[in-house]
């Protein structure tokens, strides 16, 4: 991780555990960081869970028992950097990251990245409580 997106993340963390002490939800701390960091929900949502691409690829690995071919960083990185650049996550990928990170699928997209997927599936991120 490059020195300015460690100390975003590192400052994302400090906020988050203020925020948390004081009864916010995940979802509206990634809402309140999103007012100074310009990132995608999904990216948002793990700062706000003051992970790390790494803790969140051992989460992801012991929550759903695979290993090392489930999920890398650089798959992470690449999903978090959608629809700009990166790749598109499936629905079982936000299902588990919304878990991790104690929020709804539908919570890690943006209007504009809801629209890329089937509307079967966009229906079906709508419905995942």
């Amino acid at each position: 991780m490059s020195g300015t997106g460690y100390q975003t993340l590192l400052d994302c963390r400090r906020r988050s555990r203020y925020l948390r002490q004081h009864g916010f939800t995940t979802g509206q701390i990634a809402l309140i960081l999103a007012l100074d960091h310009p990132a995608t929900p999904l990216r948002l949502h793990r700062y706000a869970a003051g992970l790390t691409a790494a803790q969140t690829v051992e989460t992801f690995h012991r929550l759903s028992g695979t290993t090392g071919a489930g999920l890398r960083e650089s798959r992470l990185y690449d999903y978090e950097n959608w629809p700009q650049a990166g790749r598109r996550p499936s629905i079982s990928t936000l299902r588990m990251l919304a878990r991790i990170y104690d929020t709804q699928p539908i919570h890690l997209l943006t209007a504009e990245m809801l629209a890329g997927y089937l509307t079967r599936d966009q229906r079906a991120l709508r419905e995942d409580r």
